[in-house]
């Protein structure tokens, strides 16, 4: 009975295949049919995970959908997304609308195995996850850690939601600059790791995994948190009610949906969060409309199950609402922007979130990459007690490493002046002479 199956399924996925070398994707860019968006149209054989992995290629250019219309009825998958630049402008690098083209077009069924959001092998540098509960000067700790095992930290990014951290980080070897191979060294990076996440808090676990692969970080973040559970809300915070995003589930009986509609303040990448949360909870989505063309976001998704059925109890429903909630609200920036620019080198970023932790800074989101030797790191961080952020120690920080290079991005409104002498200068004094900024040559390269 097994082998009939599995030949049956083997079969199955043959035809899938043939179908789709039949029906190949089509991908229609049109700069003319919006006055202020470019329209691009994707027709494709449908099948799971499809429109995640459409979604993913735009944002993924850093394109904002300010419009879009989901339709997958039946065998047959059909978008159109109104997308923009950055800057709110119509998309017309030919190199992002080549790539476009190519990465969701007929090439894609040859190129790729339809565009899968998997793992990668990569001998350039190791990938480290961790999951952990989250607390002030976590990232300082880890960061501490592989620099002292000699590993040097050339991208990152680090997500915090509900008392939980999540982290993807890669790291090459100090000493050959690639990815780490000596299976003790990897085994002494994982357990120490794991007890700094694990730190007094035994009442949830921490997780570390490392691997020589190449994950969509974002994704993956996303898949970390869901299953770390950082959905689930204490009694305490129910005050944060009016700050969340309006999710609502009801059923549509006649059709056998059930239908999800979202109401949060727009935010890029939005799209992604929420499609790949009902991705990942195994929910196809039919039929979609998005409209966040003014400062809030709308989206309705008609779903089912991957088994066919809609929504069945009320535990169910109460889960999705909280699960999009938990997505929307991962990536929303709490805390004061620093951007950081500078040459790479190793231990930069364990320097760099210690003179944050020294002056009670927490990071709430950061984004680490490195670029032709140059490290381009964006922190989010706010006062560990809770308070405002305080200008002179933001001020002290800037002065510490550079203010050329570290500075203050977007609106500081989060900054709290502070009349009186502030006390981090002492933290300062004991800094300069241990292991100042300026002898790492993080002032000299700018000066």
């Amino acid at each position: 009975m097994e082998v009939n199956m599995s030949f049956s399924n083997d079969m199955d996925d043959e035809y899938e295949k043939l179908f789709r070398r039949l029906n190949p994707p089509r991908v229609v860019i049109d700069n003319e049919a919006c006055k202020n968006a470019t329209v691009i149209s994707v027709d494709s054989a449908n099948k799971h995970g499809i429109l995640l992995e459409v979604v993913q290629v735009l944002t993924d250019l850093n394109l904002i959908i300010t419009k879009a219309y989901i339709s997958s009825d039946g065998g047959w998958f059909m978008d159109v997304f109104n997308v923009t630049d950055p800057d709110g402008n119509k998309v017309t690098d030919e190199a992002i609308l080549d790539y476009i083209t190519k990465s969701l077009g007929p090439e894609s069924c040859y190129t790729s195995s339809m565009r899968s959001v998997g793992v990668k092998q990569s001998t350039d540098h190791t990938s480290i996850e961790l999951t952990g509960s989250d607390r002030p000067g976590l990232l300082s700790e880890v960061s501490a850690v592989l620099t002292h095992l000699k590993c040097n930290v050339v991208n990152a990014e680090v997500w915090t939601h509900n008392m939980r951290a999540a982290a993807v980080m890669q790291v090459t070897d100090e000493e050959t600059g690639s990815a780490i191979t000596d299976p003790e060294k990897l085994s002494r990076i994982q357990e120490l790791l794991c007890n700094v996440l694990k730190g007094s808090n035994k009442s949830r676990g921490a997780r570390t995994d490392v691997s020589h692969g190449v994950t969509h970080t974002e994704r993956r973040l996303h898949q970390m948190m869901f299953a770390d559970r950082d959905y689930e809300r204490g009694n305490n915070e129910e005050l944060d009610e009016k700050q969340r995003p309006n999710v609502s589930v009801v059923n549509w009986y006649e059709k056998d949906y059930s239908i999800v509609t979202i109401t949060s303040k727009d935010r890029p990448k939005l799209l992604f969060d929420t499609v790949c949360t009902l991705t990942d909870m195994e929910y196809v989505v039919f039929h979609a409309n998005i409209d966040a063309e003014g400062p809030e976001a709308h989206q309705e998704y008609y779903i089912k199950h991957i088994d066919g059925s809609p929504v069945k109890s009320e535990a169910e429903r109460q889960r999705i609402i909280q699960c999009l909630e938990a997505a929307i609200e991962r990536r929303v920036s709490e805390g004061l922007k620093l951007e950081l620019c500078t040459m790479d080198r190793v231990g930069l970023l364990s320097d760099v979130t210690r003179l944050f932790r020294e002056n009670s800074l927490a990071v709430t989101r950061a984004e680490v990459t490195t670029r032709a030797g140059k490290a381009v790191n964006t922190f989010y961080v706010s006062d560990a007690s809770g308070s405002p952020v305080d200008a002179k120690t933001i001020d002290s920080i800037r002065q510490a490493i550079g203010q050329t290079i570290l500075k203050v991005k977007g609106s500081p409104e989060e900054l709290k002046p502070v009349s009186q002498e502030s006390p981090t200068r002492f933290l300062f004094g004991g800094l300069f002479k241990s292991r100042s900024f300026v002898n790492f040559g993080l002032v000299r390269s700018y000066s």
